[in-house]
């Protein structure tokens, strides 16, 4: 099970620009078939575009603009995101979702003698734990978190294996 995220943001924003901009130019069409005063005026916006040069200015500035945002909702649409429910072993459909993953891993960080709090970076071939402690001494806290995280990924079983960074601070130093 590799369930990825759904890209509902960019095509949202993608979806509601372009229904403004298909409603401005309906409002504006309509009012031109009433013999209204448009709101922008259809001349006005013909001879600005007629007078404008592929070397000025503004062209090269709004023709980058919209290459950038081209370029950026199809790398959004192409590339991978982040798993949203990381594979198991075990059952063929078996997934665990980042965030229990991550609560899982850091009750063991916490479940160590000394842990006073621990926060997880979970990236996608590596956990970091940050561990804080009251102790003095840290000497062997790093791997006593590190052998508890590491026995609750056998538990738990994931097919990517990630490799376990501890990073301990200690809340007052031994002066």
């Amino acid at each position: 099970m590799k369930r990825r995220p759904r890209r509902s943001a960019p095509a949202t924003l993608t979806a509601l620009f372009l229904l403004a901009a298909s409603a401005f130019v309906a409002v504006v069409a309509i009012q031109m078939i009433l013999n209204q005063t448009p709101w922008v005026s259809y001349q006005a916006i013909a001879d600005a575009l007629h007078d404008a040069r592929w070397n000025d200015l503004i062209p090269a500035l709004a023709g980058g603009g919209v290459a950038l945002l081209g370029i950026i909702l199809l790398l959004t649409a192409i590339l991978p995101g982040k798993l949203t429910i990381l594979p198991l072993h075990g059952e063929l459909d078996s997934g665990a979702s980042r965030r229990s993953y991550r609560s899982t891993l850091r009750a063991a960080a916490s479940t160590v003698d000394g842990v006073a709090g621990a926060k997880l970076i979970l990236k996608r071939r590596k956990v970091t734990a940050k561990v804080t402690t009251g102790r003095t001494n840290t000497d062997g806290l790093a791997d006593a978190v590190r052998g508890a995280i590491e026995h609750r990924l056998d538990q738990i079983n994931p097919v990517v294996h990630p490799t376990v960074k501890i990073k301990v601070h200690a809340a007052r130093s031994a002066s």
